[in-house]
């Protein structure tokens, strides 16, 4: 019950930041001058309170912290069910009643999500990786990064974002059923609010990227 309590809270720290994410993400369709500066005013968060980039640094340890606790938690429970199966059934056609297809790309749509944020901060955070050309502009390096010469950075986006829906939409309602908020009365409204959530952070961090690719933000 620990693992999976971890699992929850952790996951609802995450979507949070999502979502955060996503509506800075779409700052884009505003110009340059204004995604710019709302990447400047993040470092200026609690400041003086903080030291500049203080609230940063602190957002970045929690997230960094939350990650590696739901990772070590999902590893540890899916490891305790296959200890719990009988043998006999570890090589058995698996069955996909009462299973959706979320569920069955948790594991390798996890992978997938965790190279693509080693990836997404090596090109538009630290800078380390630069399609397109290097730039202290946070603008600049999100239009250079997804022109349609490079497509196949794009379509590692697009991949990896789908994979982050499905993982939301599964990990949103099992997050629900461990906290307790998932009762039968609730079903439907908490699967619509599972499936609200991960349409609404798919599409809205497919449309930066896809926006550049396509010539409506340059």
């Amino acid at each position: 019950m620990a693992l999976k309590s971890a699992m929850a809270v952790t996951g609802v720290i995450l979507v949070l930041y999502l979502i955060a994410h996503m509506y800075g993400n779409l700052k884009v369709f505003s110009g340059q001058e204004a995604f710019d500066g709302y990447a400047h005013s993040l470092r200026e968060l609690g400041y003086p309170l903080l030291p500049e980039s203080g609230f940063l640094w602190i957002a970045r340890v929690v997230l960094l912290a939350s990650v590696l606790i739901h990772i070590y938690a999902a590893v540890n429970l899916w490891a305790r069910a296959r200890r719990a199966r009988p043998a006999s059934e570890r090589y058995q056609v698996r069955k996909r009643v009462h299973r959706t297809y979320a569920s069955y790309t948790m594991r390798w749509g996890g992978v997938l999500i965790a190279l693509f944020v080693v990836f997404h901060i090596l090109h538009l955070t630290t800078n380390n990786i630069a399609p397109g050309g290097k730039s202290d502009s946070p603008y600049e390096r999100l239009v250079n990064g997804f022109q349609p010469e490079f497509w196949y950075v794009t379509l590692f986006y697009v991949a990896s974002v789908i994979a982050l829906g499905f993982h939301l939409r599964h990990g949103i309602w099992s997050g629900l059923a461990t906290l307790g908020v998932n009762q039968a009365n609730r079903q439907p409204r908490m699967n619509a609010l599972a499936m609200g959530i991960s349409v609404i952070v798919t599409v809205g961090f497919l449309l930066p990227p896809l926006a550049v690719t396509f010539g409506l933000v340059s």
